[in-house]
């Protein structure tokens, strides 16, 4: 549904993707545009499908309501990406913005979620959620990556929870705050001087997670990235900061690669 009725303050928008395995190949049996969500399906790599993301307006803004679903089913191999950057911007209203991304992925399945950066402008208010829903022997890598505020402006509010549970059990809930009157976002104990940020989640039943925690970068100045196992289950979690986007991806690279060499 697309409606932007002004008594309803903004976009009201839900884009799904889904993909399942025929018994050869991966397929995307299911696109739905919706507002500004545009559903694209590129070339396959091998025995991934993928599809891009590609936004065909300003969004979010103040008082839209943006989700996405995607579901890989099971077999299947999914790749979900965003053609560019998303920026959060305050809008007519400058009432609160919500996007939320549901990814569901079934036994033996494996997806990857890894969206362009989002950017936080001065005057915006996003609460952004991603929902993971996996099976035991599911899969996933998911990106994030933040930049609060465009040069040389102050950033908006942004708020992002990131939820995953792995054949019905807890793996990972956490929540940050930034921006605005978020509490010690700025403070020595959270991103300091940095205005860039960012993480990756990666699942596998081929894990294993008995290395220590990797601290990566030493320099403060220039960022640093940490990568640490998740208890009870084949995860782990990179989390980077830094001056800016380009420091971020490459302390993130630099933590993946250190998984693939496991």
């Amino acid at each position: 549904m697309h409606t932007t009725d002004p008594a309803l303050s903004g976009v009201r928008a839900t884009a799904v993707i889904r993909a399942a395995h025929n018994g050869s190949i991966t397929t995307v049996p299911r696109l739905r545009n919706s507002g500004p969500f545009h559903l694209h399906q590129t070339q396959s790599h091998g025995e991934w499908a993928r599809v891009s993301v590609i936004s065909s307006m300003c969004a979010p803004l103040g008082g839209d309501r943006l989700a996405l679903d995607v579901t890989a089913e099971e077999h299947a191999k999914l790749e979900v990406s965003t053609a560019a950057a998303t920026i959060a911007l305050p809008g007519a209203t400058g009432a609160l913005a919500t996007y939320d991304v549901r990814l569901t992925v079934a036994d033996h399945a494996m997806l990857t979620w890894l969206p362009k950066p989002l950017i936080s402008a001065r005057g915006s208010t996003l609460h952004q959620t991603c929902t993971v829903d996996l099976a035991l022997t599911a899969a996933v890598i998911l990106r994030e990556e933040l930049l609060l505020g465009r040069v040389p402006e102050p950033p908006g509010r942004l708020t992002t929870r990131l939820t995953v549970t792995r054949g019905s059990r807890p793996l990972i809930d956490q929540q940050t705050d930034y921006g605005g009157t978020a509490p010690a976002w700025d403070g020595p104990a959270v991103l300091g001087r940095h205005r860039a940020t960012g993480q990756f989640l990666v699942v596998d039943p081929r894990l294993t997670t008995d290395h220590p925690p990797i601290l990566i970068g030493d320099d403060p100045a220039q960022g640093h990235a940490v990568l640490t196992p998740l208890a009870r289950h084949p995860a782990y979690l990179a989390t980077a900061t830094a001056h800016t986007l380009h420091h971020v991806g490459e302390l993130l690279d630099t933590a993946l690669e250190h998984i693939r060499n496991m």
